[in-house]
């Protein structure tokens, strides 16, 4: 292999974590993240009308990923000064940039899921018709 040669698989593994891409995406595409994303994307949203929102999140899982999320840059907390406190999470405009690419990421599953189902039964069919 020459010396210019660059693997993209050793690049974006766990143990190397240099690689921003693959570090960047294990941030913030986990599976509560992204919904917790697109539900503060429509402006200042309080903790209980996100637990309603995300749809079978844990009050523990949202309050680490709300915490993830805001140590991460992508949101902000609000905290008023009222009993009982009020508490509001907004997206910072680095979650609203990705909130789009998550958006065109969406409409494209949802073009192609009939044809990627398409494909995964073609497939489980020669792989049936191979082991027959």
């Amino acid at each position: 292999m020459s010396r210019s040669h660059i693997s993209v698989t050793d690049l974006v593994t766990e143990e190397n974590p240099a690689c921003p891409v693959a570090e960047v995406l294990d941030r913030v595409a986990g599976k509560w993240a992204i919904g917790i994303l697109v539900a503060a994307a429509k402006g200042p949203v309080r903790f209980t009308e996100l637990e309603r929102r995300v749809e079978g999140i844990s009050r523990r899982m949202l309050t680490l990923n709300l915490r993830k999320l805001e140590r991460e840059g992508l949101l902000e907390r609000t905290v008023y000064p009222t009993v009982p406190p009020k508490v509001e999470y907004t997206c910072t405009p680095m979650a609203m940039e990705l909130h789009e690419t998550l958006m065109t990421l969406v409409d494209w599953a949802k073009r192609h899921s009939a044809d990627i189902a398409r494909a995964q039964e073609a497939y489980d069919a020669a792989q049936a018709a191979d082991v027959a």
